[in-house]
């Protein structure tokens, strides 16, 4: 071979080997990693609309057996008191279903509670939380960009229009819109979203909601204390996060976890938990974790008549 030939070659797979390069710069995965990381920025997120109405409008969602439906709705009201909206039997799905459907306001937060009457149509009861946003398609145009799942696309309900969206982690969330925008009293306190995800899910997640609510990470323990989780030998991971929409908590396990801890989906703050306590037992409430201290806080996890199963907190004094 001669020595022209030689650079010929050298020549040719050079120039291969750049094409090569710039074909997987391009390639969509890439693209969408550095995508996802540049809108969980804070500039990005200065950039996309901000949706949210206030905590008072986003609610937990609870799904209960027709026949327990009373029964929970009156013992979370004799808990934390507040008051219900009036009860009534409608389709809240895209398709056919019929559901007995409730609000509960309370001072600590509020919970849209549902009674399927048929069978429940997918994905519905498996979301958590129901958020109030001032503009449905703007909404779900940034939860896509900001890397959710649209499980559920927009459609419309007795009062206005409906969306779920997955966010990373698998959670699943919907979100609303009124025709007649809604008023409701000003929380005395705001309750938390509990978020169990993975350790690999919990910094996506955080960011991209972060930057969707207009939110901001307020703390990111690596070692938080495990008794939180019924693990007291041990430590997780716990993210904190503050918004328009209101708090989430994000708990990252190895998922080996003692019941009920990750089947609360919501924390309430009050003013004195043992007194709430008390109320709640009086009410049918079952405790199923006592009290304990971490964080600066007494905590305590409850299950209401109908499954329902909750975390209450105060301020440790």
């Amino acid at each position: 071979m001669n020595s022209l030939n030689l650079r010929d070659m050298l020549r040719m797979t050079a120039a291969s080997s750049a094409v090569l390069v710039a074909l997987l710069a391009g390639a969509p995965a890439l693209a969408d990693e550095t995508h996802l990381d540049d809108i969980a920025s804070p500039a990005a997120a200065a950039r996309s609309p901000a949706v949210a109405v206030g905590p008072q409008y986003d609610t937990t969602h609870v799904c209960v057996a027709p026949e327990d439906f009373d029964r929970f709705t009156d013992s979370f009201v004799a808990t934390f008191g507040g008051k219900k909206s009036k009860q009534g039997v409608f389709q809240v799905t895209p398709t056919p279903s019929q559901t007995m459907s409730q609000l509960v306001l309370t001072p600590v937060g509020t919970i849209s509670v549902f009674g399927f009457k048929t069978p429940i149509p997918y994905p519905f009861c498996e979301e958590r939380t129901g958020y109030l946003v001032t503009d449905m398609d703007v909404a779900v145009k940034s939860a896509r960009a900001h890397g959710a799942d649209i499980v559920v696309s927009t459609f419309p309900d007795p009062i206005g229009r409906d969306a779920i969206v997955r966010w990373p982690g698998g959670v699943n969330m919907q979100l609303y819109w009124h025709t007649q925008a809604p008023n409701y009293d000003a929380l005395q306190t705001v309750p938390e979203n509990r978020v169990y995800v993975s350790p690999e899910s919990a910094s996506k997640l955080a960011r991209n909601f972060a930057a969707f609510s207009h939110g901001k990470i307020v703390s990111d323990v690596r070692h938080a204390p495990g008794i939180e989780i019924g693990r007291p030998n041990d430590t997780y991971r716990r993210i904190r996060i503050e918004s328009g929409f209101g708090k989430m908590t994000v708990l990252a396990t190895d998922g080996h976890l003692p019941y009920p801890f990750g089947r609360e989906m919501t924390g309430y703050e009050v003013a004195d938990l043992a007194a709430t306590l008390k109320q709640a037992e009086a009410a049918g409430v079952t405790v199923l974790v006592p009290p304990f201290k971490s964080d600066g806080r007494d905590a305590a996890l409850v299950q209401f008549p109908g499954g329902y199963v909750a975390e209450i907190h105060a301020r440790s004094k």
